[in-house]
């Protein structure tokens, strides 16, 4: 069926699409936002509120987050909170773009790029791992990520590949970057609370788990001569590079 276009009535021409209202989170992000921007007398500012949202994720979890919390710890009310961030949502998606506040400066090669690219969101995120438990429900629209977004797909700019390809890779960087540190934090949390090591001695049979009987005996699984998450998550991303590296070659030619 062939679709009409809509004319405007006033100059007989096609119909100008509505611009797409923005999402108060989104303005709040790049700055589009005038709403509550001379607040109580006492004065209070997004920078103070998000701030203080952090700290409180900082010390006690993700789940410690509410705004009457965020409120009593700035010493104002929860209305007069909702005069800057209008519900716990908008905070949220708010402190999801904050934590990469600082982008990283990358050395020169695709390759060189993205491990440090890969190390630097690592670190940003262990520095404030209840960001874990943000559910995702959209992908990044802040300044922060997409700063971010921008540098990783700089340092594959001359990657002879389509740029859906750029894209594809970096994305994939970062869900491995995100898997890995969520599970890290979660095995330390575990390890923190019981000897994983010594109960396995006590239970494995060798003759049944002799592969693992011998990672046991070789101390595989111990970390006292090294600073394992990091070494596990190197490692594992090393073989991640190495196989973008087989891809790359095959797609653009040695380089």
């Amino acid at each position: 069926m062939e679709r009409k276009m809509e004319t405007d009535t006033t100059t007989g021409g096609p119909m100008t699409p509505e611009p797409q209202a923005l999402p108060k989170s989104v303005k709040l992000l790049w700055d589009l936002d005038e709403t509550g921007s001379r607040g109580p007398r006492r004065g209070m500012s997004l920078e103070q509120i998000l701030d203080t949202a952090m700290t409180i994720a900082d010390t006690e979890g993700y789940a410690a987050l509410s705004m009457a919390r965020v409120a009593k710890e700035l010493g104002f009310t929860t209305m007069s909170l909702y005069r800057y961030v209008d519900s716990k949502d908008t905070l949220v998606v708010l402190l999801y773009d904050r934590i990469f506040d600082h982008t990283p400066e990358l050395p020169a090669g695709w390759r060189a790029g993205l491990e440090a690219w890969a190390w630097a969101e690592f670190h940003a995120i262990r520095a404030h791992d209840w960001w874990l438990d943000i559910p995702t429900t959209t992908p990044p629209l802040g300044p922060n990520n997409m700063a971010w977004l921008e540098t990783g797909m700089t340092a594959l700019a001359e990657v002879d590949i389509p740029e859906a390809l750029k894209l594809q890779l970096l994305v994939n960087l970062s869900i491995y970057v995100i898997g890995r540190t969520r599970f890290l934090r979660d095995a330390i949390r575990q390890t923190e609370k019981q000897d994983y090591t010594g109960i396995l001695t006590a239970v494995l049979d060798p003759d049944r788990f002799p592969a693992v009987t011998s990672a046991l005996t070789n101390r595989a699984f111990d970390s006292d001569d090294m600073h394992w998450e990091e070494a596990d998550f190197g490692f594992a991303l090393d073989r991640l590079l190495d196989g973008y590296q087989t891809f790359i070659d095959a797609n653009t030619g040695a380089r």
